[in-house]
């Protein structure tokens, strides 16, 4: 092994209760609206078994068909409505808690850093995948 990952941290705090947030983060229904960075990228499919031990994908591609890669792995400990930690097919590992703020949930996404790009990158892509993550919830509050 070479020299620990670095972690980068993103996080965002939804407008909803805790566990409209938890079943819209896990829900593969809800993942195909919410998982990608941009408008011009969509999530076409996403299975998800959120226990310890269950696994996990989804397929993120350009919507022009230009591009699409398998995001994936495996939980290693699952605390519903509380924690989700996976271990992703290259080794590196995600950390994601849920605090429960009553009419609000604030969710942290901890996750070792790749080596491919700069960190500041890898930051702002997670980063506006939660904020779309955000965005979805708020809007579908009626449900």
């Amino acid at each position: 092994m070479g020299t620990l990952a670095q972690k980068i941290t993103v996080e965002t705090t939804v407008n909803a209760p805790i566990a409209k947030v938890w079943e819209q983060f896990n829900a593969p229904e809800h993942i195909t609206k919410w998982c990608f960075a941009s408008d011009d990228w969509h999530a076409p499919f996403a299975e998800n078994d959120v226990r310890t031990g269950g696994k996990f994908k989804t397929t993120m591609a350009a919507k022009d068909g230009s591009f699409s890669f398998d995001f994936g792995g495996v939980y290693s400990n699952v605390i519903p409505e509380n924690l989700i930690e996976y271990g992703m097919e290259d080794g590196r590992t995600v950390q994601v808690t849920f605090t429960d703020n009553g009419d609000s949930t604030t969710v942290t996404e901890i996750f070792d850093a790749e080596q491919t790009n700069p960190a500041e990158m890898q930051k702002s892509g997670w980063q506006a995948i939660l904020d779309n993550f955000k965005k979805h919830v708020e809007a579908n509050q009626e449900k």
